[in-house]
């Protein structure tokens, strides 16, 4: 027999065995293949190029081609063939049995021709072959291949070809070990243990398929090990899975009775494992444990040969146009077979048919279209990558033209009432249609414009092949289309809001208790909508973890799916095909099989991935294959201008809103990555949301700033509290849309009453609604006083609540949030329920409250259910320490209205049509909102972005500290008998202060807060030192005495006598006060004299004493925070500080031997380095002058590296805390329903972090030396230099730098590599001795240019670095040179967006610095005559780009 021939023989018929009956229902056909297959590929060309020939020529082509039956005439003979069952493929014969289950057995993946042949390609069949040896050598087998359903496919064509029942799990890194042996379930007040799919399968011969081994925790699969290798397995209920052979065996000596009795049971000799998994060295995974690799057998499935894929395309679409086909193909197997250096993400082969099926319902789609739905290469790629593409269209000529524009859009009911007739021009196309038949008549906000009707005719014909995925920025109109699509369907929509911390078994199902305390199944909005056709809406899967949306594979790519409460969802033909086999319906549901709706779809909404950022570049090979995906573009101007015209112009439009749009296509076209990074919050979204406010409430330029244009755009982007440079481009962007702030004004101060019911704020009137008793205990009170700045933010966040929008309000600490809100409250008489967020923050806590009661799991209203169905407004506090991935679940609600809680209910606007029973449902009070308040983004808060995540849904706030004539009234009410001078002092003082910490030259925001508690003290002690007032606030930073010295100059400086405290001479000033009683902490113990002390081998720390060098808190030995010794010494132990008080009481003779002491330690330390004492000090006047701002930038990147270390949640553990989401899997006697916070799984899903890149570039021309008398500009440089070496000193994981020259004789000259950072101040000595000495006797010229040009080549080809900066000094003489200053912003640019490129222009000769400067980008360009402000720049250049 030839190797590749494969064949059925049949002697006896078998009416219950489906594939037998499928091949006599075709007249009887033997499978059998004749042709090598070196001979194949002419004949797959020659049929290709056959395909519209006759239907004979056609056969005999594919029967040429493939394994394929040859019509058997003599069909009485096939009906009476014997009873032994027998496939053949090739030389491999297995016998074939009947199945128990047949409803198991894989339905309708092996495919017929028209004529009844069996259509496989010789690639399946080598496959499908070998799966028979390793089926009869009794090995499991495992395959290993590319994303997609093709391996998945290939296993349940050999258990369909084989009649093999099927026990499936889709592998999760939420898979335990119930969910693979035992899973005990609660009936009756009884624990009964339910066998799941291993057991199952061992125990009735089945065959396991394990899919996506490379997501499951590393502990999980190998507790099938002794099942693998010894058909052994222990149950939790006692029993023992034992291998047939020694079953059978006992069995000879004892009887079943006995071996039942001692809980033994028999695995199958049919029981098999198939597992599936992707290659980890390629795709991100759990490498496999060794030892449970080593008991499968090895298979890779390629992907098919080009003639074969053309041929199943051409089979799936046969009135597809043949010439796209084969571009569409071609341009796919290109693309898997490039350079791995490209690192492409892999084309979906297996999507290619729902591409040709979109060819042939409309053949004039271009190609490019049809390339761009399956692979959506413009919002995925790097910019490198997307020239690599463009590239191969043009090698391959493919034509990127649009598809000509669709004109009209009809739509009707067919006559039937099952189906939608569409017409999209001259193409027809006829859809499943749904049960809502309101929903044509639901309220539209879709603007029918060309752009917006083009996208719509784009999904429809994406819908109708496939599920689709809407891919676009925050607020592009991804919803307003997706339910435009509904309405013309007449669909119902299933909502579902993803999350990061989402489960697997949270999409599908989830368990709860009945209220008879049993444990039952409750489906999710995926699972409802696949029941009854509607349509399921996943907001937000790019959050989705990877290993959580494999559940979601085998439901698209086959439309089936296994559920937690045994039931399978089968896709419509293969549940009829059972029907078929003489199942009923009935028979069918009692053992847990239903069909899925062919009106069923899944519309995927997601935000671009990031693809620079590995961490959020969310569009993995997997979820590649999962969409048709369409790209959604942010509006063009003139289509804004028609859709805001339409909603909210009421026949004309503000003109500040033309200003508005204007600004943001500012942002939308700008190359800058600054500018271009802003232009989200600008979206249509956003833009609709001010014309409503603009609409209802006009903008007057001459009453105030609040309100006005500007101010509306500044909150918008909170640009108060945005970095720099960034608020810096931004102005400008503003200055050039036409947007001016409004001139300062004496105005008349605004006022509050309450009148016959009415609540009057400024201008703006609401009226007041009577409130019971109950609401009335729930109205917020609060000591408020009126000045004039929260007046008039009142009013305008009064105006925001009247035209329905929710509120989120950021600021510092301090500065009101809170109080401003519970006024409003107060004014407006709104209950209030409140929400305080923290870090631990969960989905499951923010919507119900989980308690155990009689046995029973009940979900109590959280404060949010509350809120919306009594029409509270909920105050969600510190929003920005809770996870975004947990916030973002607010998004659906705010947007829509819309929220599925964690017990199953559901949150839906009022009067809403829904099919879901009553007792599902929670209907929106009208009067509910939220109101958000959150700290300010980033340092030193370092909380969570909730403003970047969910500020474009909200109307955003920036509340600030007050102005000074508001907070002086403020503090007036507090201390109304502290003189006024005084409280306008501290006012000018900590204002001033405020400004330093904008600025970035104070860590801390100094707030009202801190102003209130002095003046609160004054006005009960009036007698108070203010040295000692100013130290309640102040000795936080005692211990930083570089920050507290600038802190206390400002404010002596603005005529506070805090002398006593600014010279540490409290202590002296206390005991001029004798006090009755005296209350001291002090050690109790002496110093004896100074001395090193001994070295602890261990490193253990030790505090107090005088033993131990490297102590902390103890006297007489070298160490940190103790007295009497000589000098300090960290071991880098937690450092127990002495009061300076007890340090200075201290014997002279002892303080004089231990500065003795220090000097001779000194000395060593300069002969360890090989430094002079003469040096030191020459390096002494190059690093104290930056003291300060080295360590504000220590301490900014301190805080940075503790927020990325912190741990995450790991669930399913056997202790720690709780889990409320795991509470029924505790009262079923489960082990692992804690969780605790641990490190990220370093294998499954972990991305390494990249340090940051920076490359200096400083001038070392001969001119820095020539004008440094002049102005000190070479000095100030090498001071930077100084600064960036002492700052980045231990942070070489977070930063990797280099400083490289460049003047007259070079552009590339290097003065510290990267990965040797100098150690020591000896070593930074060199290096700047080293710049300074070349800028001495270098030749004259300028490389200003060049050298900028290279430094921004050099990082951009450098791949091991996340970010990248490139900061040139240069002394702005270029036009001595003749160097025009468009090349250097050109050289500058040239890197982006990978590469950030900075200038400083640090010396310059009359004017020729401003006006380089004028014409380099926004935000990249700095000039610094006043050079002592050389290291601040750096420092905001630093903060803003790499930190």
């Amino acid at each position: 027999m030839n190797t590749n021939a494969v064949s059925y023989k049949f002697r006896h018929p078998l009416p219950h065995c489906k594939m037998l009956a499928n091949l006599q229902s075709r007249a009887g056909y033997l499978l059998r293949h004749h042709h090598k297959y070196g001979q194949l590929q002419h004949n797959v060309r020659a049929a290709a190029a056959a395909a519209t020939s006759s239907a004979s020529t056609s056969t005999t082509s594919w029967r040429r081609s493939y394994a394929t039956a040859a019509k058997d005439k003599a069909e009485p003979a096939v009906a009476a063939a014997a009873a032994d069952e027998q496939l053949t493929i090739g030389d491999v014969t297995v016998r074939l049995t009947k199945p128990r289950q047949p409803e198991l057995v894989p339905q309708q993946y092996v495919h017929y021709a028209a004529d009844g042949t069996l259509q496989f390609t010789q690639s399946a069949l080598h496959h499908l072959r070998w799966m028979l040896q390793k089926d009869a050598l009794k090995q499991d087998m495992f395959l290993l291949g590319q994303p997609g359903p093709l391996r998945r496919q290939l296993a349940l064509q050999f258990l369909e070809l084989t009649q093999r029942e099927l026990e499936y799990i889709a592998l999760s890194r939420d898979t335990t070990e119930s969910d693979l042996k035992q899973r005990r379930e609660i009936k009756d007040r009884a624990a009964i243990y339910h066998d799941q799919c291993a057991v199952r399968a061992a125990l009735h011969g089945r065959v396991l398929v394990l899919d996506g081994v490379e997501h499951a925790e590393r502990n999980v699969l190998p507790i099938l090990n002794n099942l693998l290798e010894n058909r052994e397995m222990h149950l939790e209920n006692g029993k023992f899975l034992m291998a047939p052979e020694r079953y059978d065996k006992l069995l000879e000596t004892h009887s079943k009775a006995q071996l039942d009795e001692w809980g033994l049971l028999r695995v199958s000799e049919n029981f098999r494992v198939v597992a599936l998994g992707l290659p980890t060295q390629k795709y991100k995974g759990t490498p496999l444990d060794p030892p449970l690799r080593s008991r499968f057998q090895s298979r890779n499935i390629a992907h098919y040969s080009y003639d074969e894929l053309l041929l199943q395309l051409q089979r799936q679409a046969p009135q597809a146009p043949l010439e796209a086909l084969k571009g569409l193909l071609s341009f796919a197997l290109t693309v898997q077979t490039t350079d791995a250096t490209l690192n492409l993400p892999d084309f979906p082969l297996d999507s290619l048919r729902l591409g040709a099926q979109m060819l042939q319902n409309n053949p004039s789609l271009s190609v490019h279209d049809v390339i761009s739905r399956l692979y959506p290469y413009e919002s995925m790629l790097k910019h490198e990558q997307k020239q690599r593409i463009k590239e191969l269209f043009k090698s391959l000529k493919v034509d990127t033209v649009a598809s000509k524009s669709v004109q009209r859009i009809d739509s009707q009911l067919a006559t039937a009432g099952e189906k939608v007739d569409f017409q999209l021009d001259d193409v027809k196309l006829t859809l499943p249609a749904g049960s809502a038949k309101s929903a044509a008549n639901a309220p539209n906000d879709f603007i029918d414009l060309t752009h917006q009707r083009n996208v719509l005719a784009s999904l429809i014909q994406s819908y109708a092949v496939g599920d689709v995925c809407l891919i676009g920025e925050r607020g592009v109109g991804k919803l307003t289309l997706t339910k435009q699509l509904l309405r013309l369907l007449q669909q119902s929509a299933e909502p579902m809001m993803l999350y990061e911390d989402m489960t697997s078994r949270d999409l599908v199902q989830q368990r709860i208790t009945s209220v008879e305390g049993d444990t039952v199944w409750r489906d999710s909005p995926l699972v409802r909508a696949a029941k009854t056709g509607s349509v399921a809406i996943l907001n937000g899967i790019h959050r989705l973890h990877k290993s959580t949306a494999s559940v979601l594979q085998r439901l698209v790519h086959d439309r089936e799916l296994q559920l937690c409460d045994g039931t399978t969802l089968l896709r419509e033909d293969r549940y009829q095909a059972l029907l078929k086999q003489g199942l009923t319906k009935l028979e069918l549901a009692e053992r847990g099989i239903l069909p899925i709706s062919e009106s069923f779809r899944i519309v995927a909404l997601a935000e671009p991935p990031k693809p620079n950022v590995p961490q959020q570049n969310w569009l993995t090979p997997e979820l590649l294959s999962l969409f048709l995906y369409q790209e959604v573009r942010p509006l063009q101007q003139s289509e804004e201008y028609e859709i805001i015209q339409q909603l909210h112009g009421g026949g004309k439009m503000h003109e500040d809103m033309h200003k508005v749009i204007e600004l943001a296509h500012i942002l939308r076209a700008s190359k800058d990555p600054l500018l271009e990074s802003m232009a989200g919050t600008l979206s249509t979204r956003q833009l609709l949301k001010i014309a409503r406010r603009m609409a209802a409430y006009p903008p007057n330029e001459n009453s105030s700033n609040y309100g006005s244009v500007h101010d509306i755009v500044q909150n918008t982007f909170l640009a108060k509290f945005m970095p720099a440079l960034s608020r810096a481009a931004l102005e400008q962007a503003i200055k050039d849309a036409g947007i001016r702030q409004p001139p300062a004004n004496q105005k008349v101060r605004k006022q509050i009453s309450v009148e016959s019911d009415t609540l009057r704020i400024g201008n703006t009137e609401l009226k007041l609604e009577a409130t019971t008793e109950a609401q009335q205990s729930k109205v917020p009170s609060t000591l408020f006083y009126e000045m004039p700045q929260h007046v008039e933010l009142l009013e305008r966040l009064l105006q925001d609540f009247i035209i329905g929008d929710h509120l989120l309000l950021v600021g510092n600490q301090g500065v009101g949030k809170n109080k401003l809100i519970d006024k409003l409250l107060e004014l407006m008489r709104k209950p209030r329920e409140y929400l305080q967020l923290h870090r631990d923050t969960t989905v499951h806590s923010l919507t119900v409250q989980s308690t155990l009661r009689d046995g029973q799991v009940i979900y109590e209203d959280s404060a949010l259910v509350k809120a919306v169905k009594a029409g509270h407004v909920l105050v969600i506090d510190e929003a920005d320490k809770a996870p975004v991935n947990v916030t973002c679940i607010l998004r659906t609600l705010v947007e829509s209205g819309e929220m599925v809680l964690s017990d199953g209910r559901k949150i839906v606007p009022a009067g809403s049509d829904t099919h879901l029973d009553a007792g599902q449902l929670i209907e929106t009070h009208p009067n509910f909102r939220i109101i958000v308040l959150a700290n300010r983004p980033g340092f030193p808060f370092l909380g969570n972005d909730f403003f970047a995540s969910l500020g474009d849904v909200f109307s955003c706030h920036a509340i600030d500290n007050p102005t000074p004539d508001s907070e002086i009234y403020l503090l007036q009410q507090y201390g109304p008998s502290v003189p006024t001078q005084t409280l306008r002092t501290l006012v000018n003082a900590f204002g001033e202060l405020r400004s330093l910490a904008d600025e970035g030259l104070l860590n801390y925001p100094y707030s009202t807060r801190e102003v209130v508690s002095i003046v609160k003290h004054l006005e009960r002690y009036p007698d108070e030192s203010m040295s000692e007032l100013v130290g309640n606030v102040l000795d936080f930073d005692k211990y930083q005495p570089e920050a507290l010295e600038q802190v206390t100059q400002v404010l002596a400086k603005h005529g506070l006598p805090i002398e006593a405290y600014a010279k540490n001479e409290l202590y002296a000033l206390r005991k001029k006060k004798e006090l009755q009683l005296t209350v001291q902490r002090h050690s109790g113990l002496g110093v004896s004299g100074p001395k090193y002390g001994k070295t602890d081998p261990k490193n253990d720390p030790h505090v107090g004493g005088n033993t131990w060098a490297g102590g902390s808190g103890g006297r007489d030995t070298a160490g940190l925070g103790g007295k009497g010794g000589p000098f300090r010494l960290d071991k880098g132990h937690k450092v127990h500080q002495l009061s300076d008080e007890e340090k200075n009481d201290i014997p002279e003779e002892i303080k004089k031997a231990a500065r003795e002491m220090n000097r001779k330690a000194f000395e060593e330390k300069l002969k360890e380095i090989k430094m002079s004492a003469h040096d030191h000090r020459l390096y002494a006047q190059f690093s104290e002058p930056n003291r300060k701002q080295v360590q504000q930038l220590k301490a900014v990147l301190d805080a940075m590296q503790t927020k990325s270390k912190e741990r995450q949640w790991q669930k399913y553990q056997t202790h720690g805390e709780l889990d409320d989401t795991r509470l029924i899997e505790g009262i079923t006697g489960e082990k692992n329903i804690y969780r605790r916070r641990a490190e990220a799984n370093p294998w499954a899903d972990h991305v390494q972090e990249k340090p940051n890149r920076l490359k200096l570039v400083v001038d070392v021309s001969g001119s820095m030396y020539r004008f440094n008398g002049y102005d000190g500009r070479l000095d100030r440089e090498l001071e930077a230099v100084v600064m960036v070496m002492e700052a980045f000193e231990s942070y070489e994981k977070k930063i990797v730098y280099d400083v490289v020259g460049h003047s007259g004789e070079g552009w590339e000259i290097p003065f510290v590599n990267v990965g040797s950072a100098p150690k020591n101040d000896k070593e930074r000595f060199e290096a700047i001795r080293l710049m300074h000495a070349h800028s001495q006797f270098c030749w004259s010229g300028d490389s200003t240019v060049k050298a900028t040009r290279e430094a921004v080549n050099t990082l951009g080809a450098e791949d091991e670095y996340d970010n990248s900066i490139v900061v040139v000094l240069s002394d702005a003489n270029l036009s001595r040179y003749g160097i025009a200053p468009k090349d250097l912003a050109l050289a500058l640019k040239r890197g982006e967006p990978k590469v950030k490129g900075y200038v400083i222009f640090i010396g310059s000769l009359a004017e020729e610095a401003d006006e380089i400067n004028a014409q380099m980008p926004a935000g990249h360009s700095f000039v610094c005559m006043d050079l002592t402000k050389l290291p601040q720049i750096l420092k905001q250049i630093f903060t803003s780009s790499l930190l």
